[in-house]
């Protein structure tokens, strides 16, 4: 929908509405992240639905919730230092401050997204039997663990870092 105002400012009453805070909460965000390459999501804390993977899971039928946590294990096993987080309401692998690998969970599939266009570039080969996406690739719900190309894919992001 085209703005009748051009003006910035004029979206900032809708903004104050959707997030309940003032824009100088946002602002204040914006000097917090300024100089940061990849910031953390400014969005309040309250928006986070989840804290752990485990809480994340519990939404979901065994199938799936299986299949992530092989995914996330089969990669931690090999990289005991990745920790395991929520961002953006979605599990994430993360070595330091950046992110290494993540999971979605959706209805008929899943997600995965080892945070790099050129590592998935690089798999391409041997990720020619998955439907890939510009940063992901998308697996069955009951797939069986393709530990190796977990680890490998893992190594590739980590080594790109």
């Amino acid at each position: 929908m085209a703005a009748t105002n051009p003006d910035r400012a004029s979206y900032f009453p809708a903004i104050e509405k959707k997030y309940g805070l003032p824009m100088a909460y946002w602002h204040e965000r914006m000097v917090e992240i300024a100089g940061q390459k990849y910031p953390a999501p400014v969005q309040p804390t309250s928006s986070q639905r989840f804290d752990t993977l485990d809480e994340y899971l519990a939404q979901f039928d065994e199938t799936k919730r299986k299949t992530v946590t092989d995914v996330f294990a089969a990669i931690t096993s090999k990289f005991p230092k990745l920790e395991t987080v929520i961002a953006w309401n979605q599990p994430m692998l993360k070595l330091g401050t950046q992110y290494i690998f993540g999971a979605t969970v959706l209805k008929n599939h899943i997600l995965l997204a080892p945070w790099s266009k050129d590592v998935l570039e690089a798999f391409a080969e041997r990720l020619s039997g998955y439907e890939v996406n510009k940063k992901t690739f998308k697996i069955p719900v009951d797939w069986k663990v393709d530990k190796k190309l977990l680890r490998d894919i893992a190594a590739a992001r980590i080594s790109e870092l």
